[in-house]
């Protein structure tokens, strides 16, 4: 495990941004929905527009796909590394994407707009994993990588 430093989680420094970043290659997308209207459908189109791998997963979505790639039913189900998980989950369902960040050994673990879970983000970055909450993926990605 790493060290870490103290981050604020009211408001993060665009250099901690910029690094989870530019280590993040494949992006796991929990709550990941093929419906058009959900917020998810728009940001796994973001992240794949701006070379990210992006991984859907979503127990109730499987058999199904978005943009191309294929639902998984548990982040321990998907065949590759997963760097970032991005959750789309209610805030008392992240404790559970954490246990599955922790056991594929994801190195960031990132709480969509509206998610916050202080608990869960604390397991996390005690496990080695460095956390953003409440905050869209995409807005921030076009906001800090110019």
């Amino acid at each position: 495990m790493r060290a870490m430093t103290a981050v604020n989680h009211n408001a993060y420094d665009p250099a901690y941004l910029r690094r989870l970043f530019a280590h993040a290659r494949t992006i796991a997308v929990v709550g990941a929905s093929p419906e058009p209207w959900r917020p998810s459908f728009g940001v796994i189109r973001y992240l794949q527009r701006v070379g990210y791998r992006v991984v859907p997963v979503n127990p109730t979505a499987l058999g199904q796909s978005v943009h191309g790639e294929r639902f998984y039913g548990r982040l321990e189900e998907v065949p590759e590394t997963i760097d970032l998980v991005n959750v789309f989950r209610r805030p008392d369902a992240v404790g559970e994407a954490v246990d599955q960040a922790i056991a594929v050994g994801a190195s960031a673990l990132w709480m969509q707009l509206g998610i916050r879970n202080d608990e869960a983000c604390a397991r996390a970055e005690d496990a080695g994993i460095e956390v953003v909450m409440n905050r869209c993926i995409s807005v921030e990605h076009s906001s800090v990588i110019r």
